[in-house]
């Protein structure tokens, strides 16, 4: 397989690569970031999970160089605004949430040591609640606002413990002030809202949502939705007032969605009116592929996806459970580059420890992808 390797992990450190992100600056460069885990990664002092790593790229994604390390950045989304580049996510594993911003192109950041420098939202001592939780997904500008989805996982147990909620802020404000940042009420899933011709789901839970705007100018935020034993879905919980007011009706909210059991990152295309998704289908719903293909999904109105492209599959020759066991595709961050999305993975690949574990983290660019709609 080719691809343009940004950063490689040997898995007998017991470090794994994760939660990528990508930009690209006003300089025609591409910027890119991930975080570590597992039992080797470096660890804050409350022995969690901390680091995210920046890198930059000068021809086009072919090589990259590490400009630095941010020390209490984890599951953190680049974003561009104003001339600046932004950096949002928790402080650590189940942290506060936390923003930085970089005027020289990434080699330099603010540090967020109080509420008017970047601390947002303070989470609680080591897994004690507010336990702020998110990944690498967009942030929507709508109206001039800006949205980001988040997630409070309270009481903290994966899966069942995540409430949704969304923050936002004027998109003229200083992005560093918290006091310029609202945060709506905090949704758990409750488990009774699970369609009774689904059975009995072992985790029921959302995580990791997109916020988007719909055609008749509302804001969902579209969460990744933890079905096992079932695949496929995902829940569209809905934000009002300005991003004080989320709500979820589970008459309506529920969706299928290609590859809606893992992360995944959506936006909408102007030039076509669609809205795009880069995602872990499932070719064969009888075995399960987990993360080993990730395919562009297109769809006209959010509740009707149709495939456009197969875009990464595992190509070791290796038996199907062990492929499945050993390889990934996964988590994924992309952009719109003009005529291409550029989109960056957490791959897990020749040598990882599992599919979840990633030994690598790699870029990768869809060429004239409008034609493929």
């Amino acid at each position: 397989m080719e691809f343009n390797e940004i950063k490689f992990q040997d898995a007998r450190t017991q470090t794994y690569l994760g939660s990528p992100s990508i930009v690209r600056l006003a300089n025609r460069e591409l910027l890119a970031t991930h975080d570590y885990f597992g039992k080797g990664c470096p660890l804050n002092h409350e022995h969690e999970e901390h680091l995210t790593s920046v890198y930059r790229s000068e021809d086009n994604g072919a090589t990259w160089v590490n400009l630095t390390h941010i020390a209490n950045a984890f599951w953190s989304s680049l974003f561009i605004h104003k001339d600046s580049v932004y950096l949002i996510g928790t402080s650590q594993q189940y942290g506060s949430i936390v923003i930085r911003r970089s005027r020289d192109g990434g080699y330099t950041w603010t540090h967020p040591k109080d509420e008017k420098s970047g601390l947002l939202f303070r989470g609680a001592p080591y897994r004690e609640p507010p336990n702020y939780h998110c990944a690498p997904v967009p942030i929507l500008l709508k109206d001039g606002r800006l949205y980001r989805a988040f997630e409070d996982c309270d009481p903290c147990v994966w899966g069942i413990g995540f409430q949704s909620l969304v923050v936002s802020v004027d998109a003229d404000a200083d992005l560093l002030d918290a006091a310029n940042w609202t945060m709506s009420n905090k949704l758990p899933f409750d488990p009774t809202w699970v369609p009774e011709a689904w059975g009995t789901l072992e985790r029921p839970g959302w995580l990791e949502g997109n916020t988007v705007e719909t055609a008749d100018g509302e804001i969902w935020n579209i969460l990744r939705f933890n079905s096992l034993p079932l695949w496929d879905k995902a829940a569209i919980v809905k934000v009002h007032d300005d991003g004080k007011v989320i709500t979820f009706d589970p008459e309506t909210g529920f969706i299928d969605f290609p590859g809606g059991m893992t992360k995944f990152t959506l936006r909408f295309d102007p030039a076509t009116a669609r809205y795009l998704t880069l995602s872990n289908n499932n070719p064969n719903p009888s075995q399960p592929s987990r993360r080993t293909v990730l395919s562009l999904h297109s769809s006209e109105d959010l509740f009707h996806w149709e495939h456009k492209l197969t875009l990464l599959a595992d190509d070791q020759g290796l038996p199907y459970e062990q492929s499945v066991q050993l390889t990934g595709f996964q988590y994924v961050d992309w952009q719109f580059d003009g005529d291409d999305i550029v989109y960056i993975v957490r791959t897990a690949y020749d040598g990882a420890h599992n599919y979840h574990d990633a030994n690598r983290i790699t870029f990768h660019q869809i060429r004239n992808f409008r034609c493929l709609l």
